[in-house]
């Protein structure tokens, strides 16, 4: 990876840096060029619904607690393998491309996506199909918001086009500042889309069927703990809002991850709680989340409900399980871990988890997908053992999770970056939205309690897209 140090000119427009770079290295061609400016505040959520109305790929990246916004806008490259061997063709690739990249400026190329929870390839006719097995794209245009400073990068592969990328981010932020709010945030519009359900998967007697079979295998030792999940169809007469939704969302969960992946028309969007693996250099951080309760009417019934989560037998239980396997899976890679020696309980608007923070400092110079890799799919959407658990889940669950319950996040080129669990999570497609939640089943699981449990995790994101006509 080569640095040009030279600053872009103060004033410089992104289009004319990318020029200026490639007029200095004549055999760029089939590398990775990139050129980074410091840019003006830009709205994330109205830049991704520009991009989205304009019918480009865009990504977005939403920790409004941490004031941290990505947001990624066409395809430059991408590495989309599936399989079992996917997070190490990704990294690999990735590595590889980095390693002969010219970068200018501020340039911070970054790949965003998703790697699946499988890694198997959906049906044509299923709505995850656009999405494919894994995909981590490198965007065209990427703008980064931390603390109030934006940069935007400019990237390519080969041959950039920097007249073009110059008249497309024009364009997008023209559009952006027509469609900000008035006012300072991100105000959401209430929601007034009717929503109905068209089908359930299982539907609730074949969930408690399901539930029962599964806790009884736990009973009887074949498995420690599974996680049965839930795919529910809902339509509009409408179109629903994306946009708002994701205001919503962020408005309504601060401390949660808020995402979305826009292909061919379908959004991939959520609000996850549960970070898989952060890295900064050497240092990385996780997070067990494990075991949960509803929230109450007032603040004493919050504080009732998370003591009864804290002395539920059944929820430390599936907590210390999924405690246990991330321990036994980074102490062989980390120099140093540090594990919260109990359980709190993070507060989310319609739910309550029990979360042990995890830390250290890595041995060596495991990046973050070969991290990923290890983790995922954690006891928290898999189960324990994993493969007996991935065995049942496939036996009985009857659906593709596609990226539900995988890891998205980010990968810079300096190996920086962040993988959550997709959670609280759907895709939307104009009138039509396929929402997904799972629940933990240990030996002692009550189906009616999980059904329960997994309606209070889907209404997150069915109340950011619109009003329940039933019951889901």
């Amino acid at each position: 990876m080569t640095a040009i140090e030279e600053p872009v000119a103060a004033g410089e427009r992104i289009g004319e840096a990318v020029a200026r770079l490639l007029a200095r290295t004549p055999d760029a061609d089939g590398r990775l060029v990139a050129a980074g400016v410091a840019a003006p505040a830009v709205d994330p959520i109205a830049l991704f619904s520009a991009a989205a109305e304009a019918a480009l790929e865009v990504a977005l990246w939403l920790r409004p607690s941490e004031g941290l916004a990505l947001v990624a806008v066409g395809r430059a490259w991408a590495a989309e393998s599936g399989g079992p061997t996917r997070f190490q063709d990704a990294e690999s690739a990735w590595r590889a491309l980095v390693r002969e990249a010219v970068l200018e400026g501020a340039a911070a190329p970054t790949l965003l996506g998703g790697l699946g929870f499988s890694g198997r390839t959906a049906a044509e006719d299923d709505p995850w199909a656009p999405f494919g097995p894994s995909s981590l794209v490198l965007p065209k245009l990427l703008l980064v918001t931390r603390g109030g400073v934006s940069t935007l990068t400019a990237a390519a592969v080969g041959a950039p086009e920097p007249r073009a990328v110059e008249a497309r981010w024009g364009q997008l932020t023209e559009r952006a500042r027509a469609l900000t709010p008035p006012s300072a945030g991100m105000v959401a519009r209430p929601v007034f889309a009717p929503l109905r359900t068209e089908r359930s998967q299982p539907d609730q007697a074949n969930w408690h069927r399901t539930v029962e079979t599964m806790a009884g295998a736990v009973g009887r030792g074949r498995l420690d703990k599974v996680v049965l999940a839930r795919r529910v169809d809902l339509r509009s007469p409408v179109e629903l809002d994306v946009p708002n939704a994701l205001r919503r969302l962020a408005a309504s969960a601060p401390e949660s991850t808020i995402y979305a992946f826009r292909r061919t028309g379908r959004t991939f969007l959520g609000a996850t709680p549960e970070r898989l693996v952060r890295v900064e250099g050497r240092r990385f951080r996780t997070a067990a989340i494990a075991g949960t309760i509803g929230r109450g009417a007032d603040d004493a019934e919050d504080a009732k409900l998370a003591h009864d989560l804290l002395a539920s037998e059944k929820d430390r239980e599936e907590h210390a399980i999924v405690v246990q396997f991330i321990r036994g899976l980074l102490a062989p890679l980390a120099e140093q871990l540090t594990v919260a020696p109990s359980p709190s309980v993070m507060t989310l608007r319609f739910v309550q988890h029990l979360a042990t923070e995890i830390g250290g400092t890595l041995r060596d110079d495991a990046g973050l997908l070969a991290l990923g890799e290890r983790l995922h799919p954690t006891p928290a959407v898999g189960g324990e053992p994993r493969d007996a658990a991935l065995t049942m889940i496939d036996e009985h669950e009857g659906f593709e999770r596609g990226w539900y319950a995988g890891p998205v996040g980010w990968l810079d080129a300096a190996g920086d970056g962040e993988l959550c669990v997709a959670l609280r999570c759907g895709i939307v497609d104009r009138t039509r939205a396929t929402l997904f939640a799972g629940c933990g089943i240990v030996a002692d699981s009550d189906p009616a309690r999980e059904w329960e449990e997994s309606r209070i995790k889907l209404r997150a994101v069915v109340s950011a897209l619109g009003m329940l006509e039933d019951e889901p």
